[in-house]
């Protein structure tokens, strides 16, 4: 049997229906992973494709879109089935048009009833990736040890390991002592996305906002919003109803910089280079602020 007459064979299982490809396409799967549309009769799925060392990546994935469309406040591509075929990893999931136009207020209204969806603490019950780079989740009740322990210390301790030395350790180091003073409050373990960046979201035809590729855990809430800041993508409007439905208050415009450090140092560690001077320039910011 082909790979995808096992791929075929999972989506029968999950489904219940048999289920025939009739006809395979590829379609754009990122920077990380290959993808393509299968078509039944009338039924479609769309399945990324990896290596097998990245089943546990795509496990995390499905378990993390199932915790989002749990929570019924923003809608994501449901989850099928995942697993191995033909010496490849698999995750099918629900192929959803997404060419309407993104109703910013809507899904800025969304976004913040998701995150009114909370856990007793931080982190998740797995780890997960952030790109295809490892994110820890143990849990844990205070939130400015999760931040040193589980996301900025990882990232400049990969960072290290990558050649990226020179003034970015030391002052991570001194950054990392002063997080109690910049995080500054004690949010609630939100449910978040985790990646949401302008890439990650879309909207069908009737322009209902969907969210995909997530790196689900419960965290500040602000740790979404300040990426929805760092690449572009949400107007004016997303957060304006986001802040209708539940506000910030002004210490926010550090915790940003805080948050979105993490994800620049990410992309330090995925890219190259070129993201080492916006990473230095971020953590001298918030030494100045922590001063």
């Amino acid at each position: 049997m082909t790979r995808w007459d096992l791929i075929a064979e999972h989506i029968g299982a999950a489904t219940g229906e048999p289920f025939e490809i009739q006809r395979q396409r590829p379609v754009g799967g990122g920077c990380i992973n290959r993808a393509a549309v299968v078509e039944d009769r009338g039924r479609a799925y769309f399945v990324k494709l990896n290596t097998p060392e990245r089943l546990d990546m795509f496990e995390a994935e499905s378990e993390g879109l199932a915790a989002l469309a749990a929570a019924h406040a923003i809608r994501v591509p449901e989850p099928v089935c995942v697993g191995l075929a033909g010496g490849e990893s698999f995750l099918v999931m629900e192929r959803l048009d997404l060419g309407g136009r993104l109703d910013g207020e809507r899904a800025g209204r969304r976004l913040a009833e998701l995150h009114r969806v909370t856990a007793e603490r931080f982190g998740w019950h797995r780890d997960n990736t952030i790109g295809s780079t490892p994110q820890l989740n143990a849990p844990h009740h205070d939130w400015v040890a999760f931040w040193r322990d589980r996301r900025l210390g990882p990232q400049l301790a990969l960072a290290a390991a990558n050649g990226y030395r020179g003034r970015l350790q030391p002052a991570g180091e001194r950054l990392m002592s002063k997080l109690d003073a910049l995080i500054g409050h004690a949010p609630p373990p939100s449910l978040l996305h985790g990646d949401l960046w302008g890439g990650n979201i879309g909207a069908t035809p009737e322009g209902e906002p969907v969210v995909f590729d997530p790196a689900v855990y419960h965290g500040d809430r602000e740790a979404d919003l300040a990426m929805t800041e760092l690449f572009g993508g949400f107007d004016a409007r997303f957060q304006a109803a986001y802040r209708e439905v539940w506000p910030l208050d002004p210490a926010y415009t550090v915790r940003r910089v805080l948050y979105n450090l993490y994800h620049v140092l990410n992309h330090l560690n995925l890219f190259g280079g070129g993201y080492l001077n916006q990473s230095q320039s971020m953590i001298e910011r918030l030494l100045a602020e922590a001063a």
